[in-house]
């Protein structure tokens, strides 16, 4: 099982970014560690404490959408029923709190079409904070945060208990 890492919300003097380590063990099953392995993707869910951004689950691929080895379309329906369902049962305090989806690259960086994609996603959500993960094809991810119109890079490291 991965670690929990955490680090400091670029955003918001004081705020954390923590992401537990059931979520990163969920989204390590679809690193593209192999040729024939398609990119793979879906939505993070958590909380927004205050000045902190906690996620603590992230959707599979699902049916319905689109993947290839350097191409991934997420179909919204599905997704959005497990988010709806969760943050039913959570009695409205589990949201939607970002993307996550891979690349097959060692060290991930973003394409030009993520970049577009996450601006609309937190340029649309009025100064929110929204987390954006590349799970890369070796051991290493690519975390950022998005608010208003910028993006930061943020480094995360295991969280000491």
């Amino acid at each position: 099982m991965c670690e929990a890492v955490v680090g400091p919300h670029p955003f918001t003097t004081g705020g954390l970014v923590l992401i537990e380590g059931s979520v990163l063990t969920a989204l390590q099953r679809f690193r593209q560690d192999a040729s024939c392995k398609p990119e793979a993707g879906g939505i993070l869910l958590g909380y927004r404490r205050e000045r902190h951004l906690h996620v603590v689950l992230a959707t599979s691929p699902a049916p319905g959408d689109t993947r290839g080895r350097t191409y991934f379309y997420r179909t919204a329906a599905p997704h959005h029923r497990i988010a709806m369902k969760k943050w039913r049962a959570s009695g409205g305090t589990l949201d939607y709190v970002g993307e996550w989806h891979t690349h097959p690259e060692q060290q991930p960086v973003p394409s030009r079409l993520d970049l577009e994609q996450w601006l609309a996603i937190h340029g649309a959500r009025s100064g929110i904070g929204m987390i954006f993960i590349i799970v890369g094809s070796a051991s290493q991810n690519w975390y950022g945060v998005g608010q208003g119109q910028f993006l930061r890079r943020v480094h995360l490291a295991p969280s000491v208990d």
